[in-house]
């Protein structure tokens, strides 16, 4: 046996507290891409309104859509983590 394996045996390791920790890192990294994502989106939709104010409405519209579609990712990985949590326990 491996030292981890028998380092987790000793220490009551459970796969609920496995699924617990694997559904929090889960969450955790999906909303890491979405945030970044998100910054990019509002940052280019700001200065595009910036260079061209006539097209505010339009660059505005395009901007939640982009918005909308970067934020289900972060849901996905949300729903993700509690398809773990149910798998585990």
């Amino acid at each position: 046996m491996s030292g981890a394996l028998i380092l987790a045996q000793a220490s009551g390791v459970t796969d609920t507290g496995l699924a617990a920790i694997a559904g929090a890192l889960v969450y955790g990294l999906a909303a890491i891409g979405p945030g970044v994502g998100i910054g990019l989106v509002f940052s280019s939709a700001i200065q595009a309104i910036a260079r061209q104010p006539e097209m505010a409405g339009q660059t505005r519209a395009t901007m939640f859509i982009g918005f909308a579609l970067i934020e289900a990712l972060a849901l996905i990985g949300f729903v993700l983590s509690f398809i773990l949590q149910g798998a585990g326990g």
